[in-house]
This record gives C-alpha cells, structure tokens and sequence, in this order.
C-alpha cells in the first residue's frame, strides 16, 4: 500500500506538475492579455490627451484670433473716437468765436440802436434806415464815402470790432 499510495502521490504529482505547466501557461497567457489590454489602454489614453492636447491648441489659436480682431477692432474705435474728440474741440473753439462775433455785433448794433434813436431804425437785420428819407438818402447813409457830409469826419472804431 505504501507502494501504491506512493504511485498515486506520484501520479498526482505527475498530475500537478502537468496542471502546474498548464496553470503557468495560462497565467502566463493571463498576464500577456492583461500586458496587451494595458498596452491597448496606455495608447488609448495617449491619443486621448493627444487629442485633448490638439483641441486645446486650436482653442488657443482661435482665442488668439478673436483677441486680436478685438484689439483691431478696439483700436479703430479708439481712433475714430480721437477723430471725433478733435472735431469737436475745432467746432467748440469755432462756436466760441462765432459766439464772440454775435456779441460783439449785438453790442455794435445795440450802441448804434441806443445812440441813433432819433429816427433810426432796424429794416432788416443789418440795415438801417433813417424816418423820412429818400431812397438817396438811404444809399448815402450805408455807403457814407458818396455822402460829402462824412467825407471830413474821422472814422471811429472800438477796439473790439478789430480783432476780427
């Protein structure tokens, strides 16, 4: 009985080696497809963050873009409103001019209006006419060179009617 339990024991282990030689070879074809399937994932994930990688290059690109085209457009617009700022600052200095001319020719037209009262009056914005008198009379009196009465008098003028 030794003998045969010694050549079951035996055949088992001529049993297990072979389940051992098998059980190897199928844990070592376990860990090729596990090796394989890693490797398989390992690329995956590579491509993965490569195409992650390229999307966010083009967004960077794209936002590059779209920066500049703001820049562009912020620097036109910058432009323009100088453009206009100069504008205005030429026609406020004009409206102040022409603000000063009317004063000064509402100060020229009330000095005449207050001093000639006698019988002057405005026609027309400009022109005055004197109460009674001809139509030569009326040429005489704006154009005061044809009138022999004026040819000896001295012509006044206020300081301000020469600066313009």
């Amino acid at each position: 009985m030794a003998s045969s339990s010694g050549n079951s024991s035996g055949s088992q282990l001529l049993q297990n080696s072979g389940s051992e030689g098998d059980l190897q070879h199928v844990m070592d074809q376990r860990k090729r497809k596990r090796m394989q399937s890693n490797r398989e994932s390992a690329r995956r994930s590579r491509m993965r963050k490569q195409q992650h990688l390229d999307e966010l290059t083009a967004q960077v690109t794209q936002l590059r873009k779209e920066n500049g085209q703001i820049l562009t457009s912020i620097n036109i617009t910058t432009q323009h409103y100088t453009n206009v700022e100069a504008e205005n600052s030429v026609l406020r200095a004009q409206m102040a001019e022409l603000s000063q001319r009317l004063e000064s020719l509402t100060e020229i037209l009330n000095y005449i209006n207050g001093n000639n009262n006698n019988g002057v009056f405005e026609t027309e914005p400009g022109q005055l006419l004197q109460t009674g008198s001809t139509a030569a009379d009326h040429n005489s009196f704006m154009n005061p060179w044809n009138n022999s009465l004026y040819s000896n008098q001295p012509i006044m003028a206020a300081a301000d009617m020469l600066q313009y």
